[in-house]
């Protein structure tokens, strides 16, 4: 996958206030707001940054944490994890691999058949329904 760079202006330009905030700033939302967080609407979940596919709506399930949470990506290679170290803890922070935009965070407890709570923000991401 090739890598998408931008500057922090151009991405400014591009993204209203607060998805540039939660994207491209490392924010987060508030719990229970976002437009995905209780959605069960079948299709594709890509980032709306630059439009990579990443969760599959199927992958999708209520963890009651009030931000959309997913068990996998579409693909590996689509995530990228790095540690976090804000806010008194460490934690797996999860960007896309192609625009590094700020997603969420990855947990150890999820369902199966991966264990994995992927929480993430629905300011960066873009619902592709199935028709």
């Amino acid at each position: 996958m090739d890598k998408i760079r931008k500057s922090e202006d151009e991405w400014r330009r591009e993204l209203d206030p607060e998805t540039f905030r939660i994207t491209r700033q490392h924010g987060t939302e508030r719990a229970f707001t976002g437009k995905y967080h209780d959605s069960k609407t079948p299709g594709v979940y890509h980032c709306v940054c630059c439009g990579t596919p990443l969760f599959d709506a199927a992958t999708k399930y209520d963890s009651g944490s009030g931000w959309p949470s997913f068990y996998q990506p579409v693909e590996d290679e689509v995530i990228a994890e790095v540690t976090d170290q804000s806010l008194g803890m460490t934690r797996t922070e999860v960007l896309c691999a192609v625009c590094d935009a700020h997603l969420g965070h990855v947990f150890p407890d999820g369902p199966q058949p991966t264990g994995l709570r992927y929480c993430i923000n629905s300011a960066s991401l873009d619902l592709e329904e199935k028709e």
